[in-house]
């Protein structure tokens, strides 16, 4: 894999987003929103409770890192989306550009786009509601990283259907957060969820870090190999994912159907 490659593709979306300011509001303007409406509803939450549960970091925290999930996820697939946009798909394959380096380059661009997205929730959360994710100690960052590695594999996983299906089927990729968010228990315990949706919580490794910060805020302690198992997982649907995407595009390639990919659906 050549670095310089990746870097290409992250220079084109920092050209596309420079150029349109458009692409530029969506990167803080619906988390800092989130943020103000999260915020205020844990505040109600917190007069109505008393002192008997802070809901400012069990809630308002829970939202913040899963909207950087979101994030995470939107940054790749909405990379992949601007080259479907353009019909420019079929021209970055005519290079030399490698899979790998073409995957590569969606995850350094949605890095970039996440990171601006965390830093205005962090700004919008801490100077406003109070909420400092040093609560949460030196766990932050294994949390960070388990819910990075997840909406990594999720906008990889993303883009193999759009690849698979055409670019009309970019609207099964919208709702993946939503669907996958019942499971992992953002805000409620997994003791609340039926037993088949437990079973399926267990493997998500969302739900080890939300349970985390529940049982911090509680007063707690995380199991170490808790959280070593949600980042394997997360490590695992990485590698599945970009698996499925090389094998889509093979296909694709095999079949001809990268080459009507402007069509508006593939079959």
């Amino acid at each position: 894999m050549r670095v310089g490659r990746a870097a290409a593709v992250v220079l084109r979306q920092f050209y596309l987003i420079r150029g349109s300011f458009s692409r530029v509001l969506p990167l803080f303007a619906w988390v800092a929103i989130d943020m103000v409406l999260w915020g205020f509803m844990s505040k109600f939450l917190d007069s109505v409770a008393g002192s008997r549960y802070d809901f400012v970091p069990a809630l308002l925290g829970a939202v913040l890192l899963w909207d950087f999930l979101t994030r995470v996820m939107q940054g790749v697939t909405m990379a992949f989306f601007e080259d479907v946009w353009s019909r420019n798909f079929l021209n970055v394959f005519a290079t030399p550009l490698t899979i790998g380096e073409y995957l590569a380059g969606l995850v350094l661009s949605s890095v970039a786009t996440s990171a601006v997205g965390l830093l205005v929730m962090l700004v919008v959360a801490s100077a406003v509601f109070g909420l400092s994710l040093f609560a949460y100690g030196a766990l932050l960052l294994p949390f960070v990283l388990v819910l990075f590695l997840f909406g990594i594999a999720l906008g990889v996983l993303g883009t193999a259907l759009v690849l698979r299906l055409g670019p009309s089927a970019e609207w099964f990729v919208w709702p993946i957060p939503a669907l996958v968010s019942p499971f992992v228990g953002v805000f409620y315990p997994l003791s609340t969820l039926p037993p088949w949706m437990r079973a399926v919580a267990h493997a998500l490794p969302p739900s080890y870090v939300f349970e985390g910060i529940r049982t911090i805020v509680a007063g707690g302690t995380v199991s170490g190999a808790t959280l070593a198992w949600g980042v394997a997982l997360a490590a695992l649907y990485i590698v599945l994912a970009c698996w499925l995407f090389a094998r889509v595009h093979r296909y694709a390639v095999r079949t001809g159907l990268i080459a009507r990919y402007s069509a508006e659906s593939v079959s």
